[in-house]
Formats: C-alpha cells, sequence, structure tokens
C-alpha cells in the first residue's frame, strides 16, 4: 500500500474516532455538558454517573462502533494494513478530538471494536477480561488496563505478529491514557463503577 493510503486510512479513523457519542447523547438527552459530571470524561463510565444507563450503554455501543466502522472500511477499500492503521487513528480521535481542543476520552470501548473487528476473537477475549475484572473488582479502569495488557499476549500465542504489535501499540495507548487511574489504583483511591466522581 502507498504512504497516501495509509494516511487516508489514518485520516479516516482519526475522523471517525474523533465524534465524541458521550457527549453528543447526553447533551441530546437535556443532560447538559457531561464534561462537567463526574471525571469530566466523554466515555460511557463517566455517562454512567449521570444514572442513565441506556445513555451509558449506547455511548459504549457507539465508541466501540466507530472504532469498527474506521477498521472495517479502510481494510475494505486498502487492505488489513490500513484497516489497522485506522483503527490507530480512531483511537487518536477518540482521544485528541479537534472538535474539543483535543480532550476526548480514554478510549477503551473504540479499543474494543478495534479489535473485535481486526480479529473477532481477540476482541471476545479481551472483551472476557474486562467483564471478569470489572465483575471482580468493581473498578472500571482495572478491567480496561487487564483487557489492554491481555490482547497483545493472546494477539502472539497466535502467531500473528501484525495483529499482536497493534493490540500492543493499543495496550500502551490505553495505560497512557489512564496514567491517573493507575496512581488512584496503587493508591486505593480509584472509585468503583456507579460512585465517586
Amino acid at each position: 500500500m502507498t504512504a497516501a493510503g495509509l494516511i487516508l486510512a489514518l485520516a479516516l479513523g482519526y475522523g471517525l474516532g474523533s465524534i465524541p457519542w458521550g457527549l453528543v447523547l447526553t447533551a441530546a438527552a437535556g443532560l447538559g455538558d457531561i464534561r462537567r459530571i463526574g471525571s469530566g470524561n466523554i466515555g460511557a463510565t463517566n455517562v454512567l454517573r449521570t444514572g442513565r444507563k441506556g445513555l451509558a450503554a449506547a455511548t459504549l455501543a457507539l465508541d466501540a462502533l466507530k472504532g469498527a466502522a474506521a477498521v472495517w472500511l479502510a481494510w475494505s477499500l486498502w487492505g488489513r494494513d490500513a484497516g489497522l492503521l485506522a483503527g490507530a487513528g480512531a483511537m487518536l480521535g477518540h482521544a485528541f478530538p479537534v472538535w474539543l481542543r483535543f480532550k476526548g476520552g480514554k478510549g477503551v470501548a473504540t479499543a474494543l471494536g478495534v479489535l473485535l473487528t481486526a480479529a473477532w476473537w481477540l476482541g471476545l477475549a479481551a472483551a472476557a477480561v474486562w467483564l471478569a475484572v470489572a465483575f471482580v473488582t468493581r473498578i472500571s479502569s482495572a478491567g480496561a488496563l487487564a483487557a489492554a495488557a491481555a490482547a497483545p499476549v493472546v494477539a502472539l500465542l497466535s502467531g500473528d505478529g501484525r495483529l499482536a504489535l497493534m493490540a500492543l501499540a493499543l495496550a500502551l495507548f490505553v495505560a497512557y491514557r489512564h496514567a491517573a487511574n493507575i496512581r488512584r489504583l496503587l493508591d486505593g483511591t480509584e472509585p468503583r463503577i456507579g460512585k465517586g466522581a
């Protein structure tokens, strides 16, 4: 694939990823600016803090869908490598959307959509880890970090080096975006699901 094609794939992913569904849905529901609630994040976990479980579920689904759409479209148009790159672009768009002065979410749901589309079995494995850890700890960030860490290991065990490299890049990005959460986890002050700011 040409350099121009790779740039287009990255741009496509960024454009789709930058749609701030949490902000759009909460504003449409009359809840105001989600960035003024709880942690100030635009993702599903913070939307859940509004008490609107349906909106949180819709945010999760749409944030995952934009990652999935980025991978699927670029893969269909330019091939697998372009699809993987578009997935990375979607993560960047979600975390640093131009519309919100580059202050976006942490990318967990978008990463899930990317993984499910790049390799469904890898996405399901990551989702299973997230659910198990979040269920046991009642801490969303713990589940997200565990799932992100597991994904490149599972991909590597499959023998798919490029997929493992993409999963590793996503895991490092998720960890970077969760730096404050990691500090709170170590301190024992990280809020549990449905509680805290």
